[in-house]
């Protein structure tokens, strides 16, 4: 097991999963209709890992959170996966993952962590839980991440989900992201997780 050290402590924080969402089918202000099982296909996208990407920045990204990136040897089994398989986990202040992780799945734990209230962090193992807005935010949030990502960026991570099977009411997550989430924006605007101008601030909830 390996740790990347965790240069700027904060708190910590979650990991719920879309497909909890989706009972309804319509959810309110672009929330997410589903989100599949890990590894489903679409058709396509080879899926970027976190052996294909710069570990050290998405460590230092994480880091700027509290959050402590912890690499886990192949096929072991990662530590507070909601999902199991190659999904990253959250346990207390830190995320795990193995080289085979998806590069989505380690930013959505990490939104979720970012978006969890202090009194959910604080027994954190696994489970974020939260409401649709706040998942809509993490999913929302986790485009933003991609951003800081050298060689990622939201259009990369944005067809990477589709290809694992998250779902949104208007039929790609680039879609929804550019059309039909005022209302995660608005979240995350409110939580001081980004400013004004829709920038990150560095912030958690």
């Amino acid at each position: 097991m390996r740790r990347w050290q965790r240069t700027s402590p904060t708190s910590s924080c979650g990991d719920w999963r879309a497909c909890e969402l989706a009972k309804a089918g319509d959810l309110r202000g672009g929330a997410i209709g589903s989100r599949g099982p890990p590894g489903r296909r679409t058709g396509g996208v080879v899926v970027l890992r976190i052996s294909a990407v710069d570990r050290v920045s998405v460590a230092t990204l994480l880091s700027r959170y509290g959050l402590e990136l912890v690499l886990i040897a192949p096929e072991e089994l990662i530590p507070g996966s909601y999902w199991g398989d190659s999904e990253a986990g959250l346990k207390a202040d830190w995320l795990y993952a193995r080289l085979d992780t998806p590069v989505h799945s380690v930013l959505h734990e990490a939104s979720h962590y970012i978006c969890m209230t202090p009194e959910r962090r604080a027994g954190l193992d696994r489970d974020a839980g939260g409401d649709d807005l706040e998942e809509s935010a993490v999913c929302y949030l986790q485009v933003l991440l991609a951003d800081q990502i050298p060689n990622v960026g939201r259009e990369r991570l944005c067809a990477d989900m589709d290809e694992w099977g998250y779902s949104f009411r208007l039929g790609s997550t680039r879609a929804w992201f550019d059309n039909d989430a005022a209302d995660a924006r608005q979240w995350l605007l409110e939580h001081t997780v980004i400013d004004a101008s829709g920038a990150l601030t560095g912030r958690l909830r």
